[in-house]
């Protein structure tokens, strides 16, 4: 859905459909979206969904790693102080559940070794995969809407090939044709994907992979809480210690550079014309 929407996009605008980049480097970010996508939805297997959604606040230190040794971007000692704070925040709360935390969405296996592997692959690959499109946006000055499409229509291919390889894809075909209310959900969730895209490109192109990091870590506070109320999962002392850690070192950062940042730089008319468009 995302490749035909972009699509339609580029031809109602008229803009070009070439690459602005070489094909091996867009899937580069479909093959680390998709292996980031496969450890997310394998690690639900082994750990609840609060502890998943506040272990990703973890992601600022794998993107300020990867920001490291891809764009060579230096941070300074408070930088990756707040980065460690949050990391800690992150430990507490999976460490300390609360006590008789044992549902049918955790089945009582959140200290599995494989559970907290996949995390860490996941992290580590969603780290990658920001890190890498913020440095096709700054390298080869593409349009969002190029970027979109040649990674969607790359991770199409590699969707495609892994189910005719595996020897699902006539499965799949058949699940659903007899499932057909489970069409409708693939196609809601394609929909609200295909909108976040917009809005997790722009954001990267904008504001950098580790700004990006930032508000997706503050937007899994809301995730947490609406699965805590609604599936009855309790958070321990501890863990409260934990999420406060986390969210204050968070807006601490943020109170900090409002502080200490410089004036802003005057931009050029024709490069903020094209960063609005």
């Amino acid at each position: 859905m995302s490749t035909l929407v972009i699509y339609g996009v580029l031809q109602a605008s008229k803009k070009s459909l070439d690459p602005a980049a070489p094909m091996y480097k867009y899937f580069a970010i479909s093959i680390s979206n998709f292996l980031t996508t496969t450890c997310q939805y394998e690690t639900l297997k082994y750990v609840s969904f609060p502890v998943q959604t506040l272990a990703k606040c973890a992601k600022m230190i794998p993107v300020m790693v990867w920001s490291a040794c891809i764009m060579r971007q230096g941070y300074g000692g408070q930088d990756y102080l707040l980065a460690v704070l949050v990391t800690i925040g992150c430990s507490l709360f999976i460490l300390y559940p609360a006590a008789g935390d044992i549902s049918q969405y955790s089945n009582g296996r959140e200290s599995t070794v494989w559970g907290i592997s996949l995390m860490v692959g996941y992290l580590g690959f969603d780290g990658f995969t920001s890190t890498f499109q913020d440095k096709l946006f700054k390298g080869y000055n593409m349009e969002i809407y190029n970027q979109i499409f040649y990674t969607t229509m790359c991770s199409c291919v590699i969707s495609l090939n892994g189910l005719i390889f595996q020897g699902h894809l006539l499965q799949a075909i058949d699940f659903v044709f007899h499932h057909q209310d489970c069409f409708f959900d693939i196609v809601f969730l394609s929909t609200v994907a295909t909108i976040s895209q917009f809005f997790i490109s722009y954001t990267i192109r904008i504001l950098g992979a580790l700004t990006f990091a930032t508000i997706m870590t503050t937007r899994q506070l809301v995730s947490i809480l609406l699965s805590c109320m609604w599936f009855g999962h309790p958070l321990s002392g501890k863990q409260w210690t934990g999420a406060v850690i986390m969210f204050g070192s968070l807006y601490a950062k943020s109170y900090m550079r409002n502080w200490t940042e410089k004036p802003a730089r005057v931009v050029d008319p024709m490069q903020q014309e094209d960063m609005e468009m």
